[in-house]
């Protein structure tokens, strides 16, 4: 091989090496995405935790803290069934019917997990 030919080859290898040191020695970020799953299982919650539906539950025998555990226990797809349901309410002036159908949703599919 010729002299000029070795030093091209030899630089190529060098560059190659540096940009492979360099891409290993750069710490790479990782950004977490709050899932669209986490957010259906805090709304979720949030429901549970009002004093309303907090003093229903009790009056059926269920701890707040019972049936928020059994949230985070649920499946996605169970959450999002859930919190589907909990969207499907009217926004405001909730009848108490309304309020009771919903605790007695929440506990026939806390139910059906145990």
């Amino acid at each position: 091989m010729t002299q000029s030919l070795r030093t091209v080859i030899t630089d190529i290898t060098a560059a190659l090496l540096f940009g492979l040191a360099l891409a290993l020695a750069v710490p790479q970020a990782h950004a977490g995405m709050i899932g669209a799953d986490d957010l259906e299982k805090t709304r979720v919650k949030e429901m549970l935790a009002r004093p309303e539906v907090a003093a229903e539950m009790q009056k059926m025998g269920i701890a707040p803290q019972d049936a928020a555990a059994r949230v985070d226990a649920m499946t996605p797809e169970e959450v999002r069934q859930l919190a589907g349901r909990v969207d499907a309410l009217p926004a405001g002036g909730q009848s108490r019917t309304d309020t009771i159908l919903i605790i007695i949703l929440i506990v026939l599919i806390i139910a059906l997990i145990i």
